[in-house]
């Protein structure tokens, strides 16, 4: 699409910046940079629609898109929503809004408008969608990974399930198949349902907190495309990821479910890691020191980069040459399912 509608404003009126691949658009505006993002929150609205559960996607709804303007390094500060729904339901909307606020909260930017529009020609449940707004502060550049070399070390911020990304294959592999949403899945804590609604966490807070650091070169925000999203930041690297924790037991069991191969795992979730930072190997201690001060919980030491390109997680054994590798899966040994 981007193709067929080349129109450029003229430089009164802002004049775009390129990144091409990246999380946000970018616009200069006189002195300032501007950046700007829009999501939806998925097919995880049907399942939130089976559970009569709102408020985890209305969070979705913040973090999803305030985390895209974290993976350039701009501060959030607006967003507005869209919901296009068939029939309006005051009390669904209610709880959208109180999981919406909870984000708002936490990414420390404001709700400035929006449109809810019933459309029950085009869509029958609900569909949740926004656009975020965010800056530059103070002289502050965008981290486009144009500085990522050889050497750099691979940090990774856990997250805290599934988030907004692969819930088409989690009901694939849910449907047809005897697994109570009610009830915990074998090892789980809490019922199936409220684990895999758990909120996209926000990182758009520690990252405003080491984004002025020079020893910063890249940021990623890893939802739809998983780790792949790494190769989107540089065309001549490649991460090397030998410190890729163990994923958390949820993803083993939807592996198991649907007897999916690492490969498809990986570049469907998060496996674990909602977001990486590259840095200089010197600016490593420094960088952990803000986040720590940032309340950004565990940092995980990812890997890093060397001379190449791609991505792989080697005690998965897995690889990519790029974000679009078309590469086709090995053959899948399917488990029988519960």
């Amino acid at each position: 699409m981007l193709r067929a509608a080349r129109y450029r404003a003229p430089p009164s009126h802002g004049r775009a910046l390129a990144a091409p691949g990246h999380y946000a658009g970018l616009v200069r505006i006189g002195r300032m940079t501007a950046a700007l993002t829009t999501d939806t929150v998925g097919t995880k609205v049907l399942l939130a629609e089976q559970l009569d559960r709102w408020e985890e996607v209305g969070e979705d709804l913040v973090a999803i898109n305030v985390n895209d303007l974290a993976a350039v390094g701009a501060r959030p500060a607006a967003i507005v929503d869209t919901i296009l729904c068939g029939s309006a339901e005051r009390s669904v909307f209610r709880r959208i809004g109180r999981g919406v606020h909870r984000g708002l909260v936490a990414a420390r930017c404001s709700l400035v408008g929006g449109e809810t529009a019933l459309v029950g020609e085009i869509v029958r449940g609900i569909d949740l969608g926004a656009t975020a707004f965010g800056f530059f502060p103070d002289g502050r550049r965008p981290i486009l990974g144009d500085r990522i070399r050889a050497g750099d070390r691979v940090l990774g911020l856990p997250a805290s399930g599934l988030h907004a990304n692969g819930f088409t294959l989690v009901r694939h592999l849910l449907r047809g198949r005897s697994v109570p949403l009610g009830r915990p899945r074998p090892g789980g804590s809490v019922p199936l349902g409220e684990e895999l609604l758990t909120p996209t966490r926000t990182y758009s807070g520690p990252v405003d907190a080491i984004a002025d650091l020079p020893g910063v070169v890249g940021l990623a925000h890893l939802s739809g495309g998983g780790v792949r999203n790494l190769s989107r930041l540089t065309s001549s690297g490649r991460f090397v990821l030998d410190g890729w924790p163990e994923p958390p037991p949820l993803f083993a069991w939807l592996q198991g479910l649907g007897g999916l191969t690492a490969r498809e795992m990986f570049q469907t979730f998060n496996m674990g890691v909602g977001f990486a930072v590259v840095v200089r190997p010197r600016s490593e201690s420094l960088v952990r020191r803000r986040l720590a001060r940032a309340r950004a919980g565990e940092v995980l030491a990812l890997g890093s980069v060397t001379r190449g390109t791609g991505v792989e997680v080697s005690a998965h054994g897995v690889r990519y040459e790029g974000y679009v590798d078309a590469r086709p899966d090995p053959p899948r040994t399917r488990s029988p399912g519960p």
